[in-house]
């Protein structure tokens, strides 16, 4: 048998969680979702050959579980000592969940040498039961479509991928006083929640294929955002009652309501929040919004972050070797305009 490496490091991006299209498959297949990964937030883990798994950081209790459950499943000689050298907060919206599972999945059979297909890991982790963005986002970056759950689904299948250009920016809004829903209570609020409507179903399925794709091959950011709000209008109101509102904050909300007031457009939450986002064109435009945001709402649980999407995937080093992540170059950006 090969001699393990001596450390893997993967860095896995965060994602945004734009809205589900079929909550409850009134077309046959469930869920479908749109999201995009982005920068400046992520989970980074270094593994180094361990007998038995010990971890340290951040989320360092979610990491052991997580070794524990792939050394269980997975024919390896060893395990790792694990450095969570930063971490995609819990439960706010950001994929934290799967991020962390994927990157020291990957991590862990890179540093025995070992290549497993997604579908194996994923099923090894329990990750994509309902979305499959954050497994997209994580292999290949950018926007993602996925076509949701039909009978036999293991991944929900990329259904369209396109990077978004270089110049959006997203302004997150972060309430640091709590998390969206999650385990046990997710759980019970898609199981007590009625039948999403199939008329909606329909219109999200059209207004993506005819209004969001077509305005991210074009870089139209108007367009891509008026039908990202419409998208979020429809999930939020169908989550308002196991969430307490479209939004999961009201803060977050108010902030996201002032920035639409002035241009900023694709507002929404990921996921169950409480993080919120929008979209601002240009990086001036974003720096004065944001400047004017704090002053404004001074609060200290109310946080802003500015990012641009990210139109590649998880970055891997071996032995302090990079890995050339998976990506594509957006036409819209060499575009004459």
């Amino acid at each position: 048998m090969s001699k393990p490496f001596s450390s893997v490091s993967v860095l896995a991006p965060a994602r945004l969680h734009l809205g589900f299209i079929d909550i409850s498959g009134t077309s046959g297949r469930r869920f479908g979702s749109i999201g995009v990964a982005i920068e400046k937030v992520a989970t980074r883990v270094v593994l180094r050959p361990a007998v038995t798994p010990r971890v340290s950081g951040p989320s360092a209790a979610r990491a052991r579980v997580i070794l524990e459950r792939l050394g269980a499943a997975l024919d390896l000689p060893g395990s790792a000592a694990a450095v969570i050298e930063s971490a995609i907060p819990e439960h706010v919206g950001l994929g934290s969940g799967t991020q962390m599972a994927l990157a020291l999945g990957t991590a862990l059979l890179r540093l025995y040498g070992r290549e497993t297909p997604m579908a194996d890991l994923v099923q090894v982790l329990s990750r994509g039961a309902r979305s499959g963005i954050g497994l997209a986002t994580f292999e290949r970056g950018g926007l993602i479509i996925d076509g949701g759950h039909g009978p036999n689904t293991v991944i929900p299948p990329v259904i369209a991928r396109l990077p978004l250009p270089d110049s959006w920016r997203f302004i997150l809004v972060f309430d640091r006083r709590g998390q969206g829903l999650h385990g046990k209570e997710e759980i019970e609020a898609f199981r007590d929640l009625p039948p999403f409507p199939a008329h909606e179903a329909a219109r999200l399925s059209h207004l993506i294929l005819m209004q969001v794709l077509p305005a991210v091959a074009e870089a139209d950011l108007p367009q891509f955002g008026a039908a990202i709000t419409e998208i979020q209008r429809a999930v939020g109101d169908y989550f308002a009652p196991a969430q307490g509102g479209r939004f999961a904050s009201p803060d977050v909300a108010a902030a996201l309501a002032w920035f639409g007031e002035r241009g900023a457009v694709g507002i929404g939450q990921s996921s169950w929040g409480p993080t919120g986002f929008c979209l601002v064109e240009s990086e001036d435009r974003t720096a004065e919004l944001v400047a004017a945001a704090k002053a404004r709402h001074p609060s200290p649980h109310i946080e802003f972050l500015v990012t641009g999407a990210r139109n590649r995937g998880a970055e891997v080093e071996i032995d302090n070797q990079a890995l050339a992540p998976r990506t594509e170059p957006c036409p819209a950006n060499r575009a004459s305009r």
